[in-house]
């Protein structure tokens, strides 16, 4: 399984491309302005089929995208229904929006939660519910591959906002806690901003959530 890293969009979240060549198939996590025009050029040269997008969560820089991925492509969208508000009629973000965008809203065909399982690439991924930052955040985990993609719930030496409507620091430090801290150590943390990171480096040097 190949990752793809790919910055997008006005504030540069990272949508990831998680595809393999030797089965033709492919999944998006997150879909952030302009990463249609990245993905497919990929896409084609891989020679994958896109059939899956996945939401960490509902707020406009994840799925800005998203509608116009899913009319290309035809694709599956997975995502928590506690963020099918945001993610359904995103005009109800405007008003914490820091840019004047026009929001697009995009159809959820499966809702995720605690504990499913989504079978991709030939691997099994699990969910995990990570509310704090956006109550519908999930993580998905990838045992073989040793990676974890958190949306904004954790980056390197950071957590994401508990400011936004919806957001609670003591939600998102339990969060963290009992779902990505209880990860191996080894399990790299893919974020929705910056660099990678670590279960075990934010567990020793995180400044906001210290492991217990």
């Amino acid at each position: 399984m190949k990752v793809h890293a790919l910055p997008s969009g006005p504030i540069d979240t990272v949508g990831y491309l998680l595809l393999s060549s030797e089965r033709g198939e492919a999944v998006l996590i997150d879909a952030p302005e302009g990463i249609l025009r990245i993905v497919a050029p990929i896409l084609a040269r891989e020679k994958c089929r896109l059939g899956e997008l996945w939401l960490t969560h509902g707020h406009w820089d994840h799925t800005q995208d998203a509608a116009r991925l899913k009319r290309e492509f035809g694709l599956t969208v997975r995502a928590h229904a506690a963020d099918r508000e945001l993610i359904e009629n995103p005009s109800v973000m405007e008003e914490f929006m820091e840019f004047d965008l026009e929001l697009e809203p995009v159809a959820i065909d499966s809702f995720v939660s605690q504990g499913d399982v989504l079978t991709a690439l030939g691997r099994s991924f699990e969910v995990r519910h990570v509310p704090g930052h956006c109550p519908g955040n999930v993580l998905f985990y990838q045992a073989e591959a040793r990676g974890a993609w958190v949306g904004d719930a954790l980056f390197r030496a950071g957590v994401g906002r508990w400011d936004l409507p919806g957001g609670d620091l003591e939600i998102l430090t339990r969060s963290i806690r009992e779902q990505i801290y209880s990860l191996p150590d080894e399990t790299r943390v893919f974020p929705g901003h910056g660099p990678h990171t670590t279960v075990g480096e934010e567990k020793r040097t995180n400044p906001y959530v210290a492991a217990e």
